[in-house]
């Protein structure tokens, strides 16, 4: 027995996915902290209402900004993965992409963001606009880098260093005014996402080199790019439109307490992330031999992710009540959200792995119908729930939308998957994959 327990503790000390998983759950542990203490002090500097107010601009901006860098760093993953060589011209198109039509899109939502959201400012637009179609897409497209390269390390340190330095900016605007509204928070977040987003460009230069800008790569790529920006766009709706929905029909008290409920969410659902994080790379090399390889890696991952999301949602429901004795008690409806919403990263652990595979496996526009139609149905839903029921409608619609993409991405995985196999009888069994 004790053989066996060593030799199965050495499989995962040298497991490459195991040291990269490592990685990233100690770069986002720490971040869970930072982010903890981020919501707690921003919660406390804003209030329910401006609060709701922030998070209502925010919704909108991050429904644009999913496309403000055209998918241009999935591409990059998908062919530097097994060709490191042509990592200058890729990286010169994500640049390239990002810096001409994030600028688009940043004038696009000062322009249209506050006829929608019926009253908010310009100005809280305009920085809310800067600091994630801009500066948070290039810290992202930056991690991607090093992601591909699989160096999770540098990937988690680079998530650490936004979510600490916002804590600290967080931590010093309340000790100093006390009470802020959301522009002056606005403007405070996209000084820091500046600053954050030149220092992971540096830090990709110093590591691998300068980019060489091909226009014409990247107009032989859009393309292709543009398929990966609309999934994440889809996600995106799927993730945000509620909050936005919140915001436009002037329900910020209500929008403050769902989206604080959603925010304990995200970060209870990091340690799966950094397990499908770290992964995300190995399904683009297993995709090389087909939809059958990454399937099997889906199902290995979600093994893994499903029982931790299930940990996650238990202290949820069973911490909830400490929410109004940290952030203060006008955020006592967060309570019962957040045990609502529970569930949520057991149904991401699942679609998120099947929609990897199909990724891998060079099925994104399969990955997409799917998300396209759950994230329909999630805007169709939230249409009629969302004046009805204001966040408890919307919590319905959230978990009803993950769900729903999980069977979805399930079930056409495993089709794909028995279509080859009717189609390339000769190839299957496939020999056990390794990691």
């Amino acid at each position: 027995m004790a053989t066996r327990i060593r030799r199965e503790w050495d499989r995962l000390r040298l497991s490459l996915l195991v040291r990269n998983a490592s990685w990233m759950c100690v770069g986002q542990g720490l971040s869970v902290v930072c982010q903890g203490v981020y919501f707690i002090l921003l919660a406390r500097l804003l209030g329910v209402l401006e609060y709701g107010i922030y998070v209502g601009a925010m919704a909108m901006v991050m429904v644009v900004a999913q496309y403000c860098a055209l998918g241009s760093h999935s591409v990059f993953l998908r062919y530097v993965s097994f060709d490191p060589g042509c990592y200058a011209k890729y990286w010169g198109n994500v640049l390239l992409t990002t810096l001409s039509v994030a600028s688009f899109c940043t004038l696009l939502v000062i322009w249209l963001g506050p006829a929608m959201a019926h009253g908010d400012s310009r100005t809280l637009f305009a920085w809310v606009a800067v600091a994630n179609c801009l500066c948070a897409q290039l810290t992202a497209a930056a991690g991607r880098v090093f992601q591909t390269f699989e160096r999770m390390r540098i990937a988690a340190f680079l998530n650490l260093l936004t979510n600490l330095a916002r804590t600290v900016l967080a931590a010093s605007m309340l000790g100093w005014l006390h009470r802020a509204t959301s522009v002056q928070w606005a403007l405070g977040a996209m000084l820091i996402s500046a600053a954050a987003a030149a220092a992971a460009v540096a830090m990709v230069a110093w590591e691998y080199g300068k980019p060489e800008f091909s226009v014409r790569l990247a107009g032989e790529r859009a393309g292709e790019g543009f398929v990966f920006a609309l999934s994440y766009s889809t996600t995106g709706i799927s993730n945000d439109i509620d909050k936005a929905m919140l915001g436009h029909y002037g329900m910020n008290v209500a929008n403050g307490i769902y989206t604080l409920a959603y925010r304990v969410v995200d970060v209870c659902t990091m340690p799966l992330a950094s397990i499908q994080a770290a992964a995300f790379p190995r399904f683009f090399q297993k995709g090389i031999a087909g939809v059958n390889s990454t399937a099997e890696y889906a199902i290995r991952i979600a093994k893994r992710t499903a029982p931790l999301a299930l940990v996650s949602s238990v202290v949820m429901i069973i911490a909830a009540p400490i929410i109004p004795h940290v952030v203060g008690q006008s955020f006592s409806g967060s309570v019962e959200a957040l045990r609502w919403l529970a569930l949520l990263p057991l149904f991401r652990s699942l679609h998120m792995s099947a929609g990897d595979a199909l990724s891998g496996a060079g099925h994104q526009k399969t990955r997409l119908t799917t998300q396209t139609v759950v994230a329909i149905f999630n805007f169709a839903t939230n249409l009629y729930v969302i004046p009805h029921y204001g966040w408890h409608g919307a919590a319905w619609s959230s978990l009803a939308t993950d769900g729903l993409l999980a069977i979805l991405n399930w079930t056409v995985l495993l089709a794909v998957r028995d279509h080859a196999r009717k189609a390339n009888p000769r190839e299957w069994p496939r020999a056990p994959l390794t990691e």
